[in-house]
């Protein structure tokens, strides 16, 4: 792999930018790493020696199902085996019905198991040098492959397949594949430090499972991503778009299409959107059946009526909540803010409405919500005004404030969330919005990279909508759509009258209201062949609305044999939403968990408690446990990885500037203190105080420890320099500040050793990475004569992975073909 970058790249884009990298971590199995990335092409980019190194992704559209392919290309480019571990999205209502592995021509096709059972099974073939894989679901929308004792120079690939409905809304199809997890806000202390960028917290005891390290500024993950789809549509098709990335299309017939990426080498770091029309605008009533010795399954598509227009005057009681945190810093946040003004400023004079922004902290510009008159409006600009992205996102506290006064009310209180959703603990964030029935939740996903699993639920058992404004969407449109929707629900009280006919497991059991043009979907089973009329029942205006449908249940029918996994879906989504809390500490009811766990295994599904596993029987590899790498993701599209920890190797546990409260940790910062209502730097390298305005509102306890400059103050004359800090001063641009820290310690012979240090120093030496600017056999030799214990030499590479006394890292730093010096964590 390198001598072909070599032959392709200047020997001159070989090195890094001393404070740009990332860790390689190949020390211990039971220390993860982020891969390596060792090697610049011409444009700058870097390439590297991540696992992961292609991502394929092949779908088929027929009608409103699409069945997709993702193909996961792994290869160990070290001297030793490996295993890797990827941590990926997937769309949160996907039906994850098989997995193969491929290992040069020999195929082993995945196995369906109780997750316990399924990870012990890889476990075991770890140990025995078996090549395996493991495919874990985290959340409905995050999984976790891992491919154990993948040989040098070894290629492996993971399919993984899906089925889902595509959404349909006011006359377009949209089709939608994730590429990249967002950053995870994890609340509470934490408990065990495992894998990831955060630890595990007693709230969150899988929080290192859905938190992977981030790659750092001006550097990419060395893994891009394809994309092929073949379209059916089944009836003309028109405005074939997508606003999210560069496609080719091709058109053999008006109901056809060919779509794929333009670029084979895209940088998988935003969601993928897919947009077309329909003739006509409209889609008519469809019914899919499948019958086999499983029984008889459906889906089925019901037109939604025509719109009404009725001006509703009736008062509303709108509450905005905004989300201020660190990873709506920049772009998503003015898109948000862009977003809510306009929908302010179609509010009527009747109307009542309160804003709410959170991070760290949770702000209310009113007591309770005021009528929309200028001077409240005028406040509200302002209050917006002042809103910039930073801190952790304290979810939890926004939405009891904003729900809680529903449950005391007689009118309806509709709260609209503007945020990216990145938490951790979304399913608790939902079960908390089903404890409020009094109130309509509408949430504005904003940003390339959202978490749709939370906003879709939150809109779900609040019983409103969910709208996507990416960063190229036009803020004004979604604005009035979000006025029509409010003030005009389209149909309401939606049932169905299945007149008798023999069908059981329908889901929804609950069919959401209609705030836009787009059908009601509906999975269920049907136990014996019948025709017969159903109605569709609902409200437009306040006035009832039937409309009658035939339909027909056949005797026999072998295609369509995917609605089967779409139903179980269906029903293992709304089994989990009976317990969404339990399911996020890890307790969810003991029955709950069963019945899902038997419906993944019959179906070959994935569920939050099945997992597939495959094992290579035949070939048994040498040389013991395999070293782990994790690999890295990159920072999604318009998130500023200033403000979520990716611009380095931080050790700290998440995104920096959480609120620092007492009894509490963890979350997306260092434990560095955001001061309420003012924006905060993201944090200075070491010995650098921070130059900040703070509020005189900001209480004395909040600034503990926090160094603040005052601008005002004259400038400070610069002390004289001891022997000791002149020679910090020297090595301090070669070393990262962890290692920094110890030559510190040590030239001033004071200060015990931290926990930082203890996690990559033993028994007096530190295991580090030296990235080198010359790598010759003379340098290799003075490495080796100051005492380094080389540990990874990768040829081709400036990197050099070793062990090396403390007290001789100052020497290491000091010479002149060393380019920088990191720990090996």
């Amino acid at each position: 792999m390198y001598a072909k970058l070599l032959r392709k790249f200047p020997i001159a884009l070989l090195a890094l930018t001393a404070f740009f990298f990332v860790q390689v971590n190949v020390v211990a199995q039971t220390r993860p790493t982020a891969g390596s990335l060792t090697v610049l092409n011409a444009k700058g980019a870097a390439a590297s020696l991540c696992p992961l190194k292609h991502t394929d992704v092949k779908a088929e559209i027929s009608g409103f199902i699409s069945r997709v392919r993702v193909t996961q290309e792994f290869e160990n480019s070290f001297k030793e085996k490996i295993e890797a571990v990827y941590t990926f999205p997937l769309p949160q209502d996907a039906a994850v019905d098989d997995m193969i592995m491929t290992i040069g021509t020999r195929t082993i096709r995945g196995k369906i198991l109780p997750r316990e059972e399924a990870q012990a099974v890889y476990d075991s073939a770890k140990s025995n040098g078996q090549v395996a894989s493991l495919l874990d679901q985290e959340r409905p929308n995050i999984f976790t492959q891992s491919v154990a004792n993948i040989l040098p120079g070894e290629q492996i690939k993971i399919e993984i397949s899906y089925v889902e409905t595509l959404k349909y809304e006011d006359g377009a199809y949209e089709f939608v594949f994730p590429m990249v997890v967002g950053p995870r806000y994890i609340p509470s202390a934490p408990a065990v430090q495992k894998q990831g960028l955060a630890p595990n917290t007693d709230q969150l005891p899988d929080a290192s499972r859905i938190t992977p390290r981030m790659v750092p500024p001006t550097m990419r993950s060395g893994h891009d991503i394809s994309l092929d789809i073949q379209l059916d549509a089944g009836l003309i098709v028109d405005g074939l778009t997508s606003k999210t990335h560069d496609v080719d299309i091709e058109r053999a017939d008006p109901r056809s299409a060919h779509i794929h990426l333009k670029d084979i080498t895209t940088i998988p770091n935003k969601d993928f959107v897919l947009r077309y029309d329909v003739a006509g605008g409209s889609i008519q009533d469809a019914l899919l059946t499948h019958r086999s010795e499983k029984g008889g399954f459906f889906t089925m598509m019901l037109q939604p009526p025509d719109r009404v227009t009725v001006e509703d005057v009736t008062p509303k009681e709108l509450v905005f909540v905004l989300d201020t945190s660190g990873s709506m810093e920049g772009f998503p946040i003015e898109k948000a803010k862009e977003t809510m003004k306009l929908a302010l400023n179609s509010l009527n004079p009747s109307d009542t409405f309160n804003l709410i922004t959170f991070a760290g902290d949770t702000d209310i510009l009113f007591p309770k919500p005021v009528p929309a008159t200028k001077e409240n409006m005028a406040k509200a600009q302002l209050f917006l005004k002042g809103r910039g992205g930073s801190g952790g996102t304290e979810m939890m506290t926004a939405i009891k404030a904003a729900l809680e006064p529903s449950d005391k009310q007689d009118h309806l209180r509709i709260v609209c969330f503007m945020t990216d959703g990145y938490v951790g603990n979304d399913m608790e964030i939902v079960s908390e919005v089903q404890k409020h029935p009094n109130a309509r939740v509408f949430a504005f996903g904003i940003g390339d990279s959202v978490n749709r699993f939370l906003l879709d639920k939150m809109a779900e058992a609040g019983r409103g909508e969910v709208e996507y404004v990416s960063l190229n969407d036009d803020g004004s449109a979604a604005a009035r759509r979000f006025h029509q929707r409010v003030r005009n629900p389209l149909l309401t009280d939606i049932s169905i009258d299945w007149n008798g006919l023999p069908v059981a497991d329908v889901y929804p059991q609950r069919i959401p209201d209609l705030f836009s043009a787009k059908p009601v979907i509906l999975s269920g089973r049907f136990t014996a062949a019948a025709s017969g009329t159903i109605r569709l029942k609902g409200k437009i205006a306040g006035n009832d609305f039937v409309r009658e449908i035939p339909v027909s249940f056949p005797e026999n029918m072998a295609a369509h044999d995917v609605l089967s996994s779409l139903w179980a879906r269906r029903r293992i989504d709304d089994l989990m939403s009976k317990d969404y809390s339990g399911a996020q500490n890890g307790q969810m009811q003991p029955e709950l968990q069963q019945t899902i766990t038997a419906v993944g295994l019959e179906y070959r599904l994935m569920t939050q408690f099945t997992s597939f596993v495959a094992v290579e029987e035949m070939i048994v590899t040498e040389g013991g446990q395999p070293r782990r790498i994790d690999v890295p993701v990159e920072t999604p599209s318009g998130v500023n990885p200033a403000m979520v920890g990716a611009e380095s190797e931080s050790f700290s546990t998440g995104f920096i500037g959480t609120v620092a409260k007492s009894g509490t940790g963890g979350g997306f910062g260092s434990g560095r203190v955001v001061a309420r209502r003012k924006l905060m730097a993201p944090a200075p390298p070491p010995n650098i105080a921070p130059s900040v305005s703070v509020s005189a509102s900001v209480a004395p306890s909040v600034l503990s420890g926090m160094v603040v400059a005052d601008a005002a103050a004259s400038p400070t004359p610069l002390p004289i320099k001891s022997e000791e800090e002149r020679r910090v001063d020297q090595v301090r641009p070669k070393l990262h500040p962890a290692v920094l820290a110890i030559v510190q310690r040590l030239l001033n012979k004071q200060g015990a050793t931290t926990a930082d240090e203890a996690r990559f120093v033993r028994d007096g030496k530190a295991e580090v990475q030296i990235w080198l600017l010359d790598k010759s056999a003379g340098s290799m030799a003075k490495l080796k004569e100051l005492g380094v214990e080389v540990m990874l030499d990768q040829p081709n590479s400036k990197l050099v992975i070793g062990r090396l006394s403390i007290d001789k890292l100052e020497q290491l730093a000091d010479l002149k073909f060393v380019r920088y010096v990191s720990p090996q964590m």
